[in-house]
C-alpha cells in the first residue's frame, strides 16, 4: 500500500492539541508508514508539542475573529483567504484531514471541502465550536467526546476523549488495581513532589497559559489557610510571573507531569476546559471549576456530568474569591473523602475509536 499523507487540524491551546497528538501516535503505530502533518499558527502551544512529540507542523495565517464589533473584523475576510490558501497548498497532496477544533480548523476545512480531501472531526466540548460546527457541514464523519444535545453533533459517535499519553499510561499499567493499590500509588505522588502526607493538597491551574484571575485569588488565599494542614500545588502558567514558595506553596510555571500532580490531589481547582474535566474524570477526583467566562460557553457545561455524580462544583469567576474558598475548603475536602477514588477507564479506548472512524472515513476514498 503506498504512503498516504495525514493531517491533523487542531492548535492554539492544549485541550486542542493533546487529543490530536493522542491519536497522531496511535494512527503512527498502525499506519507507519504514513505521512503525518500538523496544521498550526506561530501564536499557539502547537509550536511547542508538535515538534516535541516528533510530528512535522505546517504552519498558517492565524484568522482572528473578535467576540465583539471592532475595526479587527474588517481584517478577517482577507486573512482568511490567505490562511485558506495557505491550508490548500498543504492539503493538495493529502489523504485525510482530522480536526480537533480551535481557529486553525476553519480554514483548513475550507480548504479540504475545495480540494474534495476527506474530513474527519471530532469535538471535545459538550457546546461545539463554531470552527467545527463550519466543519460539520462539510462531512458526516462526526466524533464527540460527551453526547451532545442538538446539531449535527447531535448523531455523532460518541467516543470520549483521548487522555494525555502519561495518564493513560498509569491507566493502562495499574488497570486491576484494587483501592488499596491506588491509595499506595498516590501516597507516592505526595511523597515524589515532597509534601507532607498527612497534609490535604489543592492542585490549581488555569489552562495550559494560565489564569490570572484565579492566580491572584489564590495568591491571597494562601495568608488565610496558612497553619493548616493544606498543600498547595499551583501552575501559574509559563509566561505569569513566579510568586515566591514556601514549605506549603509549590508554585510552577507549567505541569509537565500532570499524572503525578492529579494523583497527589486532594482537590482540583481549574478551568473546566473538556480536557480538564475528561482527566479529573479518569482518576477519580474532586473539582472546583471556574469556567472562562469567555467564548461560545462551552465551559460552562463540559463538567455538568460530574457536578450530576457529586464530583465537581461549578462558581463562576466573579464569585470566587478568597474568603469564598475559605468558606467552603472544608466541605469539598469533606466532599472529596466520600469517594473511594477509583478511576474511570472509559477514555482509555477514544483514541481508538477516532481512529478507526477516520479509516472507515479513508476507506471509502480508496475504494
Amino acid at each position: 500500500m503506498r504512503s498516504r499523507k495525514v493531517v491533523f487540524a487542531g492548535g492554539g491551546t492544549a485541550g486542542h492539541i493533546q487529543p490530536a497528538l493522542s491519536v497522531a501516535r496511535l494512527w503512527k503505530q498502525a499506519h507507519p508508514a504514513d505521512q503525518i502533518v500538523f496544521l498550526g499558527t506561530s501564536s499557539g502551544l502547537e509550536t511547542k508539542l508538535v515538534p516535541q512529540a516528533g510530528f512535522s507542523l505546517e504552519l498558517i495565517t492565524r484568522v482572528r475573529v473578535p467576540r465583539s464589533p471592532s475595526p479587527v473584523l474588517l481584517k478577517v475576510p482577507g486573512s482568511l483567504r490567505r490562511s485558506m490558501s495557505e491550508s490548500k497548498n498543504i492539503l493538495k497532496d493529502a489523504d485525510l484531514l482530522i480536526g480537533f477544533g480551535g481557529y486553525v480548523c476553519a480554514p483548513a476545512y475550507l480548504a479540504a471541502r475545495s480540494l474534495k480531501v476527506p474530513i474527519v472531526i471530532h469535538e471535545a466540548n459538550a457546546e461545539p465550536g463554531w470552527a467545527n460546527r463550519l466543519g460539520a457541514r462539510f462531512t458526516d464523519a462526526l466524533a464527540v467526546g460527551s453526547p451532545v444535545t442538538h446539531g449535527p453533533f447531535s448523531q455523532a459517535l460518541i467516543t470520549g476523549l483521548p487522555l494525555r499519553d502519561d495518564i493513560a499510561e498509569l491507566l493502562t499499567t495499574h488497570r486491576n488495581a484494587d483501592a488499596d493499590t491506588w491509595n499506595a500509588i498516590r501516597a507516592k505522588a505526595k511523597a515524589d513532589l515532597g509534601i507532607h502526607s498527612g497534609n490535604k493538597v489543592l492542585l490549581v491551574f488555569g489552562g495550559s497559559q494560565g489564569s490570572q484571575a484565579i492566580n491572584s485569588v489564590i495568591e491571597s488565599s494562601r495568608k488565610l489557610i496558612k497553619g493548616k494542614p493544606i498543600t498547595i500545588v499551583h501552575s501559574v502558567g509559563a509566561a505569569n510571573t513566579l510568586p515566591a514558595s514556601d514549605e506549603n506553596y509549590h508554585p510552577i510555571p507549567y505541569i509537565e507531569d500532570m499524572a503525578t500532580a492529579y494523583l497527589a490531589s486532594d482537590l482540583v481547582i481549574a478551568r473546566s476546559g473538556a480536557i480538564t474535566c475528561s482527566e479529573v474524570n479518569a482518576l477519580g477526583k474532586y473539582a472546583l471549576f471556574i469556567p472562562l467566562p469567555i467564548g461560545n460557553g462551552e465551559q460552562s457545561v463540559n463538567a455538568d456530568h460530574l457536578v450530576r455524580k457529586g464530583r465537581a462544583r461549578v462558581l463562576e469567576q466573579s464569585s470566587f474569591t478568597a474568603s469564598w474558598l475559605l468558606d467552603n475548603m472544608d466541605s469539598m475536602l469533606a466532599a472529596s473523602d466520600q469517594f473511594s477514588d477509583l478511576p474511570d477507564f472509559s477514555d482509555l479506548e477514544a483514541a481508538a475509536k477516532i481512529v478507526a472512524l477516520a479509516e472507515h472515513q479513508l476507506s471509502g476514498r480508496e475504494r
